[in-house]
């Protein structure tokens, strides 16, 4: 109150004379459209009542309704930032009450849904990835129809399978994920996504404080789990094993999709997990293929490296 009280003593303080000063306030808030048709709403109050809440009027008169002369939340221009002042009468005095306004309740709409997309060392540009900035050309189609067929799935229910998204460095296949996530939120779906070389050294720092078991349980559990450059790790026998096969079985089991982006097609990524520092273990490399064609389909990412553009 203290604000508007202060605007109106100063205006007040500027005119010639206080009694035309008021006089022409309170001409100015009874001609006001809206203040006019709250008026007529509410015969039952009397000018006394009207005269003693000219401060409330002038509150209401001077702040946005709803955003119409707000930009956005954060341009916010009223005393309690994203809230509409709302005139009422209770017990025959007028009162205001303030409710979220359109911009607020949608910046907090946006808030919650940004929590969705959980990311484990991924750069600003991936997680503001959008559907609609992704360049359609011959290269992607098949990508970008798998895509939209996954989320049109995901509207009613969410798919089994998720994609191996493979092809050469920087044609765009970790945009596509982000992109993806972002259209997930929509749906309420939550969505982790983890850069793999990173991810290794994070899971090996974490044996230090014995938290390895609870974030495995949270790559287990999350609904979409996305594994990014995956075959850029430095092989180890132990992650492959313990890490990567727990995290990948579970998910097949309980029929919760991965999707993966590589540089190497499965026959090269198998030679890649197959090599360790005791020798070759294709049994074992084998199987983690196996399980990644079970929670996957594999989609060839054709194109040209645009990060050089």
């Amino acid at each position: 109150m203290k604000p508007i009280q202060s605007s109106l003593k100063s205006w007040m303080a500027r005119s010639e004379s206080f009694k035309e000063n008021y006089t022409k306030m309170k001409k100015e808030l009874l001609e006001d459209e809206e203040i006019k048709e709250f008026l007529s709403l509410h015969p039952e109050l009397n000018q006394e009542e009207v005269n003693k809440s000219l401060i409330k009027l002038y509150e209401y008169k001077t702040q946005s309704k709803q955003c119409e002369h707000c930009s956005s939340y954060g341009e916010c221009k009223n005393m309690i930032q994203g809230y509409s002042p709302i005139l009422q009468v209770v017990n025959n005095e007028i009162r205001i009450r303030y409710e979220k306004c359109h911009s607020r309740i949608l910046h907090e709409k946006e808030q919650e849904q940004q929590k969705l997309v959980r990311s484990l060392y991924m750069p600003k540009e991936i997680l503001g990835a959008r559907l609609s900035d992704i360049e359609k050309d011959n290269e992607r189609t098949n990508a970008l129809v798998k895509i939209y067929e996954f989320l049109n799935q995901a509207k009613t229910a969410l798919p089994k399978k998720g994609l191996y998204l493979h092809g050469i460095f920087g044609v765009g296949k970790t945009f596509l994920l982000g992109a993806l996530a972002n259209e997930l939120k929509k749906f309420n779906i939550s969505s982790t996504i983890i850069y793999m070389p990173e991810f290794v050294r994070e899971i090996k720092a974490s044996l230090k404080d014995d938290s390895v078991n609870e974030k495995i349980e949270l790559f287990k559990k999350a609904d979409i789990l996305m594994l990014d450059d995956i075959g850029a790790e430095l092989q180890s026998a132990w992650f492959r094993d313990e890490i990567l096969s727990s995290i990948l079985q579970y998910r097949m089991m309980e029929g919760l999709p991965v999707f993966f982006t590589s540089n190497l097609d499965l026959k090269q990524l198998e030679e890649h997990l197959a090599t360790t520092r005791s020798g070759t273990e294709k049994l074992k490399a084998g199987r983690i293929i196996q399980r990644i064609q079970q929670v996957s389909d594999i989609v060839h990412v054709a194109g040209y490296n645009r990060r050089d553009i």
